[in-house]
């Protein structure tokens, strides 16, 4: 069975890794039958060239997808993402660097661009070059071994060698892989850079956004109570000596209002810090916000720490979002909360026995909650079948967790 599977695997990487070498001969082959033209070397060249852009990251995203499937190892592909295109109001789209009547073209033109400015290209290319040598030439050692002695009649010499090659010829693709395919310091730097910029951008989005809930909030809620609370006062200020009666009864509602502003008071403060996670920390304003919770809700943890207030309130509110989705778009009538240590993170996971489905849009309150993990170098993962459960892990880095 490992001499099959094996000789697969060889196969596999033979063919992916001599792609560009092809076109490569096959340019020579062009320029060999059209040696009487006065084109004969510069089409075949462009071809060649063509062709290696071409197929280049192809050809490296295969071989990742095959060592990972084959040996576990991830290789990260480190490439520039492109950047957004704008549409003015002119109607064209601009792209950063030039003009397209059709957001396809512009977005067309700006992913060539990103692609061949990318640092990465030339760690590709060095990979396709190397590869041939390094682990095709090995990979392709069976299958023609096994063509040499069912073509050639080499029976004695070529079912030998394939048959031994086969288990091993494949294994030279993953160290040749994790040596030239891997992103080198500069391009994890560059892509950290990258990334804490859209973080920051991110962030000043949200706080912004906060900001603008919480004016809304005040004007319409508590300040508009304070307003009629004036006025009120005013109005029992007049009746007092005329309709004292009067008087008493717009106290009375006077009264009642400024407790209503003062509870709408707390709920905002409530929303901004709740006091219980300021006072006690990110296990028991859980179990707080669990209690309130109209669905069952179990809390399950051994831990006794406290973290920085700005990734408590991150987790505090990640999973006040969950639970609330849990009720509003899951229909679930029970919920899990864990949380836990793996390794060098704290790990909190919800889960719930709603219908399941969930997603992770561009834009709402899963999105929201992601980047504001991704500011602690902290990530969401859903897992939310169709039919349920739903299951969300919130993992943020914690040295003292």
């Amino acid at each position: 069975m490992k001499v099959i599977v094996g000789f697969g695997r060889a196969c596999a990487l033979a063919v992916v890794t001599l792609l560009v070498p092809a076109v490569w001969a096959g340019a020579v082959v062009v320029a060999y039958l059209w040696r009487d033209s006065p084109w004969s070397w510069f089409a075949p060249a462009l071809w060649a060239v063509a062709g290696t852009l071409l197929l280049v990251r192809p050809v490296c995203r295969m071989v990742r997808a095959l060592v990972a499937r084959w040996t576990g190892t991830v290789i990260p592909p480190g490439y520039r993402e492109p950047a957004p295109v704008i549409q003015l109001s002119t109607g064209y789209w601009w792209n950063g660097h030039s003009y397209a009547r059709t957001r396809e073209r512009a977005l067309e033109e700006q992913r060539w661009r990103t692609r061949l400015g990318d640092p990465a290209l030339r760690r590709d290319l060095s990979f396709v070059f190397v590869a041939p040598f390094a682990a095709g030439v090995v990979a392709a050692v069976p299958p023609v071994a096994l063509g040499l002695a069912v073509l050639g009649g080499w029976w004695l010499l070529g079912v030998p060698v394939a048959l031994a090659a086969a288990p091993f010829a494949w294994r030279v693709g993953a160290p040749v892989a994790v040596r030239f395919l891997r992103p080198s310091p500069a391009m994890r730097l560059a892509g950290r850079v990258e990334e804490l910029t859209a973080q920051r951008a991110d962030t000043t989005v949200a706080q912004a956004a906060e900001i603008r809930r919480i004016e809304r909030d005040l004007h319409d809620g508590a300040q508009a109570r304070l307003v009629a609370l004036g006025l009120s006062l005013a109005t029992a200020e007049k009746l007092m000596a005329t309709d004292p009666d009067r008087a008493a009864a717009v106290l009375r509602e006077a009264r009642a209002g400024a407790a209503t502003s003062l509870s709408e008071l707390r709920e905002l403060v409530r929303g901004i810090s709740p006091p219980v996670l300021n006072e006690r920390g990110l296990i028991d304003a859980v179990r707080a916000f669990a209690m309130d919770s109209p669905l069952e809700t179990t809390v399950e943890t051994d831990l006794r720490l406290r973290l920085d207030p700005p990734i408590e309130s991150a987790l505090y509110f990640g999973v006040a979002e969950l639970l609330t989705n849990a009720v509003k778009h899951a229909r679930a009538s029970r919920a899990r909360i864990a949380i836990g240590r793996d390794g060098t993170h704290l790990v909190v996971e919800v889960s719930d026995d709603g219908r399941g489905g969930a997603t992770v849009p561009a834009e709402g309150g899963l999105a929201g909650l992601r980047r504001r993990l991704a500011a602690f170098d902290g990530t969401l993962e859903l897992t939310s079948p169709d039919g349920g459960p739903t299951r969300a892990r919130m993992a943020v880095p914690c040295e003292s967790s």
